[in-house]
């Protein structure tokens, strides 16, 4: 694959609810595109995304995949996203290496748990996306009713780019609304057609709504719009891409992933309006307290950031990352500003799901593949040393599920921590830790599922069986209500006697904030002040 500038690059995530169809896209891209021959299925377990073997088992992702394209002199990376709770983890590192988004819509559904979540967080990061009403050739299907569906969830923003030509077994087609164009795929083999009449006024209403959308970002082009003046072909391109990147408008492309139709026109639109990485601005990190802006261009000085780290016992770690500016050589020694270590470069190259495609370069904006760092970690910065730019980290979310591990096999303990710290380095939303209380080797996730994976990927790739379990209570007396003691201390050897009349009072704290409070309530000086601590001492003890 030749190396693509900046501005011929379009990196873009595939999220949405489980079962969807990103894969099943994947594979409908690398067709169309001419890299393979044939589509691979999900069912058959030969797909490029999920080539992990937990997911060919459980037919379902698991990890983000990349997989770049070529379409029209444009290198578009796809990063495939799990659409599965558990794994929401790995979305959140796919958009922080993406520009854009594809939110992909069952259209059999309608809006799911997971597109919500999906879309709530694209719009949480400013991300512009389009949505792929993927599934038309499925029985039931009512474009006009998911369309209504999906304007319920994101707003009269979301407007067809797309109409489709027939509905469920009878989608043929669809219709190009701004060009006013028919196209009907005998599988994905596109043939121009007549417009269908019965679509003529669709089209124009629709039109008339993108034309307002376009006069809306600019004061000169909302004068021509009351002016009663047309717009030309760039200023429409214009103004429609501007329009997706403020988060004002949505469009919807309609498709078959798994029959490859409607592939091409979903390229070409996001070609047209998605962004690329020099259109999102700067990049801003931190040298010492200092910020530090990077512009997306390879004259700048190199800096990136790892989104996604691959841990197998054989092939060794890749980490996977974005480039921000400059450019990543093979030569090139890396300086981890996270870890304030230097790396050796262990290769360099592009991944298409597991396949290693070997490159000169990775240029500001795109994203590459090295192996065998041996401190860097997801979300880790990396840079040249003279010119260090530490970018925030990527936010995870935080474990809701623990587990209890409990060796199968006697003397496995060491292996199993030293393994599970292995995989910890792969999905940085699964921690491992020892209660200090109960001692018990604790595993924490986003659910049951993910935690289940952790379990086979420990038999399957190190060796190692262990049992799952409900972690145990760590119970702790806590004071209820106020207790009061008494004690006499008589001592007498000779000379002046020694007595004490100690009374101890105990109550529970109102205050939250307070685990103990010590008060000492002695009148007159009876008792002298420097024994005071050793008091305290001893009652906390």
């Amino acid at each position: 694959m030749k190396v693509y500038q900046t501005d011929k690059i379009r990196n873009l995530a595939l999220v949405g609810h489980s079962g969807s169809g990103k894969t099943t896209l994947t594979e409908a891209i690398l067709f169309i595109t001419g890299v393979t021959k044939r589509q691979g299925r999900i069912e058959d377990g030969n797909t490029a995304s999920d080539f992990d073997k937990e997911e060919i088992a459980r037919k379902v992702s698991i990890g983000t995949a990349v997989i770049p394209a070529e379409w029209d002199n444009i290198k578009f990376n796809f990063l495939d996203a799990p659409g599965y709770f558990d794994f929401a983890g790995e979305m959140y590192g796919a958009l922080r290496a993406s520009e854009g988004a594809i939110l992909l819509v069952d259209a059999s559904s309608g809006v799911e748990v997971g597109t919500e979540k999906a879309g709530k967080y694209t719009e949480g990061q400013n991300i512009p996306k389009i949505i792929f009403l993927n599934k038309m050739d499925k029985e039931n299907v009512n474009f006009e009713k998911v369309l209504d569906n999906i304007k319920s969830y994101f707003g009269d923003k979301v407007v067809p780019f797309a109409l489709p030509i027939g509905e469920g077994e009878d989608f043929k087609g669809l219709v190009s609304v701004i060009d006013e164009v028919a196209f009907e795929y005998n599988g994905k083999e596109a043939k121009k057609i007549d417009v269908p009449a019965e679509l003529k006024g669709e089209i124009d209403s629709i039109n008339e709504m993108l034309m307002e959308k376009v006069a809306e970002t600019d004061e000169e082009l909302m004068e021509k719009y009351f002016e009663g003046e047309e717009f030309t072909i760039e200023e429409i391109r214009k103004g429609l891409k501007l329009a997706i990147a403020n988060g004002d408008l949505i469009p919807v492309i309609v498709g078959s992933a798994e029959k490859a139709m409607g592939i091409d026109f979903l390229l070409d639109i996001a070609n047209n309006y998605m962004p690329n990485p020099t259109e999102v601005g700067v990049n801003i990190g931190y040298k010492g307290e200092d910020k530090v802006e990077r512009k997306v261009d390879v004259n700048e000085p190199f800096s990136a950031i790892v989104f996604k780290t691959i841990v197998d016992p054989f092939v060794g770690k890749l980490s996977l990352f974005k480039v921000l500016s400059g450019k990543m050589t093979k030569d090139r020694e890396l300086y981890n500003v996270s870890k304030d270590k230097t790396e050796k470069l262990g290769g360099l190259f592009v991944l298409r799901g597991k396949e290693q495609i070997e490159t000169s370069e990775i240029v500001a904006g795109d994203i590459g593949a090295t192996s065998k760092l041996q401190v860097t970690e997801t979300g880790d910065s990396l840079c040249d040393k003279s010119n260090p730019t530490l970018y925030d980290r990527i936010e995870y979310p935080q474990p809701t599920l623990f587990l209890a591990v409990e060796p199968k096999a006697k003397g496995d303990e060491e292996k199993i921590g030293t393994s599970l710290n292995r995989l910890t380095e792969e999905d940085p939303t699964f921690i491992v830790e020892r209660n200090s209380e109960t001692k018990q080797l604790l595993i924490g996730g986003q659910g049951n599922m993910q935690l289940a994976v952790i379990v086979d990927k420990l038999k399957n790739a190190f060796g190692v069986e262990v049992n799952l379990a409900s972690p145990k209570v760590a119970y702790r007396e806590t004071i209820k209500g106020t207790a009061s003691v008494q004690g006499r201390h008589k001592k007498q050897s000779g000379g002046a006697g020694q007595y004490g009349d100690v009374h101890i009072r105990f109550e529970p704290i109102h205050d939250e904030e307070e685990d103990f409070i010590f008060e000492e309530e002695v009148f007159g000086g009876a008792v002298p002040k420097n024994f005071f601590p050793a008091v305290e001492k001893g009652l906390r003890e």
